[in-house]
């Protein structure tokens, strides 16, 4: 089994904005699949279904994005999913509007959802989808832009990110290395 986890902060205040980049792009992916994310299990929504002849577990989690780690760690250890069979699809901020970078370790670079991860996983070996959110302009803080929500212009460029990022979310499932994937979609 896969699991594809999508971060983001729940409640109907959060839909919609930056920060839930993350639950946008796996929803899109699990409606696309006809896959319904509604079963409650250890603090996150889930559901799951055979996609390219692999069976994927589609997660958000429950817990606000900075304590992520509590709800994957749990899943994983229950449904023994490994690392290497992890992906996370997260904003990012280093990145323009309808860009994603694809990646298979590394830091947090300041975002605290993967923070929490790290520090609940006790490593920086998972995979992730980066989706371009850019940074906030001088009369925005952090906090208010990735709390806010894409403007009507915006809309277009990050539909061809989420766009990407579905593609190569399938292309995980198909077993294309992240090497591959980077090369495709970086």
């Amino acid at each position: 089994m896969k699991m594809i986890v999508g971060l983001g902060n729940v409640g109907p205040q959060y839909d919609g904005t930056r920060h839930n980049t993350g639950f946008m792009v796996v929803e899109e992916f699990a409606k696309k699949h006809g896959i319904s994310i509604k079963t409650r299990k250890m603090n996150a929504k889930m559901g799951s279904a055979f996609v390219n002849g692999q069976k994927v577990l589609v997660v958000e989690p429950t817990t606000f994005m900075n304590d992520s780690g509590i709800a994957v760690k749990p899943l994983m250890s229950y449904f023994e999913i490994e690392n290497k069979d992890v992906i996370v699809v997260h904003d990012d901020m280093d990145l323009p509007i309808g860009k994603i970078r694809i990646k298979d370790k590394g830091s947090a670079g300041g975002h605290n959802g993967i923070k929490s991860l790290i520090n609940n996983l006790g490593t920086e070996h998972f995979s992730r989808i980066r989706v371009g959110i850019a940074h906030p302009d001088k009369n925005n803080t952090v906090v208010n832009y990735v709390l806010g929500r894409f403007s009507k212009s915006q809309l277009p460029e990050f539909k061809i990110a989420t766009d990407n990022a579905v593609n190569a979310l399938e292309d995980w499932l198909d077993d294309v290395t992240i090497p591959e994937l980077e090369n495709r979609y970086n």
